[in-house]
């Protein structure tokens, strides 16, 4: 039965990659709108059965990427979370919340074939989740984060098999709330289904993006900082991809544990730079700069110079995890170039520039200036 299951998986998959094909020659404004989240699915694929979703949050990054993929492919898709924000176009919306007294009343009454959930806090509200459903669903995703593993007890390349974080004894909230909420899923007395991302890049991800940073600087212009070395590996999971596998596994039942990453080297900072600059119109000359010339300069990794780490332990924590387990049965991660461009094409949709720092990521253009000796 679970050869089978895969069979299916990898078939719908594949069909995917086959279409994908197709998609590449369409002209760049048709790519553009298709890949907007709200407006079109990603790709015209195989399907299973019309089924039932519900969405816990659904409004917001992987929430908002599921739904719409969800329902490009024709399913019945529900959203429940606190209302602050619209639910994609064509889902229905049921407002509530997870940690209130009564909180799922809206749902009452309702069964669904599949369960997403994306939460992240207080595993309550999965514990909550799972035994307001129980009996009324078929199916529970709950989409963790390569953040469960314990490092304290092992060292990459991450695998699944990987030892995890003891959730009542850790002092790393994010992690310990993530396992936490795996363990309420993998109650549910259903087929669970657990992927476990790493770092997540969404051309939508706002103005101040880690990608969106990137493409700003380069439309600057100018000396910039490069942060080497060029061929230091990146690993990373476009939201549109994770998607995809998400809603691909609610069609097939799938259950087990996943990483969801591109492959290790998937991309360099060299070719993230080169293409973010080509992408932006190619103002801008990198220079070059080893880790310790810039580490001794006083600029901070990832947060000042977003997705970059030096070489060494905290770069392979990040950028160093096995994800055959997911290849192996269909899953692909689109090229860096597509990522990019989309996230490119977002940005001139939007009447604000991205933040040059001071905010989520950046780097002040004093320092960057110092580093370069100008």
């Amino acid at each position: 039965m679970y050869n089978a299951l895969i069979s299916v998986f990898g078939i719908i998959m594949t069909a995917m990659a086959v279409t994908r094909q197709s998609y590449h020659r369409l002209n760049k404004a048709s790519r553009a709108q298709m890949r907007l989240p709200g407006q079109r699915g990603i790709y015209p694929r195989m399907r299973a059965s019309k089924l039932r979703i519900l969405v816990f949050g659904g409004t917001n990054f992987v929430g908002q990427a599921t739904v719409v993929e969800a329902l490009a492919r024709g399913h019945d898709v529900t959203t429940f979370n606190r209302g602050t924000k619209p639910a994609p176009e064509g889902a229905k919306a049921i407002v509530g919340d997870r940690l209130a007294p009564d909180g799922y009343k809206g749902l009452d009454g309702l069964t669904f074939d599949t369960v997403i959930d994306t939460w992240w806090g207080d595993p309550v509200a999965v514990r909550s989740a799972v035994a307001t459903l129980s009996g009324r669903i078929s199916h529970y995703i709950y989409i963790s984060t390569i953040s469960v593993y314990d490092r304290g007890r092992t060292k990459p390349p991450l695998s699944e098999e990987s030892p995890l974080l003891d959730p009542d004894h850790c002092d790393f909230t994010y992690g310990a709330d993530k396992r936490s909420g795996e363990i309420a899923a993998e109650g549910a007395n259903v087929p669970v289904l657990i992927p476990r991302p790493g770092v997540i890049v969404d051309p939508r991800e706002g103005i101040d993006g880690r990608l969106h940073w990137w493409l700003g600087r380069m439309e600057r212009g100018g000396l910039t900082l490069a942060p080497g070395p060029r061929d230091n590996g990146l690993q990373y999971v476009d939201v549109r991809d994770l998607a995809a596998f998400v809603v691909t596994g609610a069609e097939t039942g799938l259950s087990g544990v996943y990483n969801l990453l591109s492959q290790p080297k998937h991309t360099t900072i060299g070719e993230l730079l080169d293409t973010a600059n080509s992408i932006a119109g190619g103002r801008a000359q990198l220079i070059w700069k080893d880790p310790e010339t810039i580490l001794k300069a006083g600029i901070s990794p990832w947060s000042e110079l977003p997705c970059w780490h030096p070489p060494g332990l905290e770069h392979d924590w990040v950028c160093n995890c096995k994800a055959e387990k997911a290849f192996a049965i269909g899953f692909r991660a689109r090229p860096v170039r597509e990522t990019l461009a989309d996230s490119w094409a977002w940005l001139q949709t939007q009447t604000e520039k991205p933040p040059i720092y001071g905010r989520k990521w950046g780097l002040d253009p004093a320092k960057e200036a110092a580093v370069l000796g100008e």
